[in-house]
């Protein structure tokens, strides 16, 4: 760090060579030994170490004081004054010059410090920035595991990501649909903008609307103020629909114009509002079956299925079972301030061989309430519920399972007077809808009247 101004009342700036040419050599000198210099311009010339700081008579000094910038032993630099009067710089003067030095010392050296934070901060961020870019093109944040079947869905990600165009994510409960939809906005240039989630089957069909494309205030009973609708939140981002399939059959007509038109109007407003949303939807249900049944518009369907992307079951990659479970006791064991270093290989196998209907996300919850119960280093897993069901032979528990669903439904389905619908119809008394009921009976293979 260094400045340097020569001024008098009555003369103009030195030019640049002159100002940076003074007192270097007596500046070394000062700096090396820590202590001020006090004198007149003319005790330079004497001095033979100090015969390059003549300048300093050059440009009018008659009285020279430098002093060392001095904080914690260390030089920092040095406070040099001169002035054309013989008698300046009396001892009082000396002393107050010190105090200053002192207090820029001070100055000096947390300025210094400031930029070496800002250079650690700016290295810090570069680093965050590859870590990320890291994380997201290689590792698919959370999503685990090298099975064929994973990696091929991962690849259809890869290949999609890069366009604006919608993507249908199909696959059971718990199949991580949604880390996969993170993933594709991750490769995405939108990634540096919000992606913003919507479970639709978790929202009251009457309230979805207003979540969607948000409400003024009054548009309805206890609408107090108005609100942003998740489109209008992820607007230059994207917006993840998940159970896509539940949206109700007169709401699906604003979703097609807003995928398509990419505008919308709030609840209560007749404003159009425009958006630049990229759409991933994801649902577990057969929306092609729903649009044949009639629960599900066909050009919506068509409009959210221009790249249907399937996640396999868990116990379609069975591989990466022992990956998964390793993951999951290393991410709840440091949470929990565990040190669960052991897994049994026969724990292992019992992993391997049961069927997990609830997927990836069954797994995680069954590992989770392992390492609670786990206080030593070894996983303590509670086997005995997954033996059970894995001693019973998958195709006389499947043969069972539709004996009694079969049963159940047809049993309902007499108590309606075979009537399938309406509010006295067999799918009211099952609790669920027509369609579902409808293909619950073709799949059980019951007849559509009595036998």
């Amino acid at each position: 760090m260094r400045v340097d101004a020569v001024e008098f009342a009555d003369d103009t700036l030195l030019d640049a060579e002159a100002v940076n040419s003074l007192g270097e050599t007596l500046a070394a000198h000062v700096s090396s030994t820590g202590k001020p210099w006090t004198g007149f311009s003319t005790d330079l010339a004497v001095n033979i170490d100090l015969k390059d700081d003549l300048k300093w008579t050059a440009v009018g000094f008659k009285r020279v004081c430098i002093l060392p910038l001095v904080t914690r032993d260390r030089v920092l630099g040095i406070l040099a004054v001169g002035n054309r009067e013989e008698a300046a710089y009396t001892q009082d003067e000396v002393e107050f010059l010190t105090q200053l030095s002192g207090q820029m010392a001070i100055a000096v050296e947390n300025a210094l410090v400031l930029g070496e934070l800002r250079k650690l901060k700016d290295n810090l961020s570069e680093e965050s920035v590859f870590d990320d870019e890291i994380r997201c093109e290689l590792n698919f944040e959370e999503i685990v595991g090298r099975s064929g079947a994973l990696q091929r869905a991962l690849r259809q990600v890869e290949i999609v990501a890069p366009t604006d165009s919608g993507v249908l994510i199909q696959g059971e409960t718990g199949t991580g649909k949604e880390l996969i939809a993170r993933a594709i906005h991750n490769l995405s240039a939108r990634r540096g903008q919000p992606f913003v989630k919507l479970n639709c089957a978790a929202i009251p069909s009457g309230l979805l609307e207003s979540e969607l494309f948000g409400h003024e205030k009054g548009a309805f009973t206890g609408a107090i103020m108005r609100k942003a609708g998740r489109f209008e939140v992820a607007d230059k981002g994207t917006l993840f629909l998940d159970e896509v399939g539940d949206i109700p059959l007169e709401l699906q007509p604003k979703l097609l114009r807003v995928l398509q038109e990419h505008e919308f109007e709030r609840l209560g407003s007749t404003r159009t509002q425009q958006v630049d949303v990229r759409v991933i939807a994801a649902t577990h249900r057969d929306l092609k079956q729903m649009v044949e049944d009639g629960e599900f518009r066909s050009d919506l369907f068509y409009r959210l299925h221009v790249f249907p992307l399937p996640v396999p079951p868990l116990r379609d990659r069975r591989e990466d079972i022992p990956i998964l479970v390793r993951h999951y006791v290393d991410k709840y064991s440091r949470r929990m301030n565990r040190r669960i270093e052991t897994i049994s290989s026969q724990a292992m196998e019992v992993f391997a061989s049961y069927p997990w209907p609830g997927n990836v996300r069954e797994l995680q919850n069954f590992i989770e309430r392992a390492v609670i119960l786990s206080p030593g280093t070894t996983l303590r897993p509670p086997l005995a519920e997954l033996k059970q069901a894995i001693m019973q032979s998958p195709s006389s528990k499947l043969s069972t399972l539709e004996e009694a669903e079969r049963e159940h439904v047809l049993r309902a389905i007499r108590e309606s007077n075979w009537i399938i619908g309406g509010p006295n119809g067999a799918a009211t008394r099952l609790g669920m809808k027509r369609t579902t009921l409808a293909y619950r009976i073709r799949k059980l293979k019951i007849p559509c009247r009595p036998e």
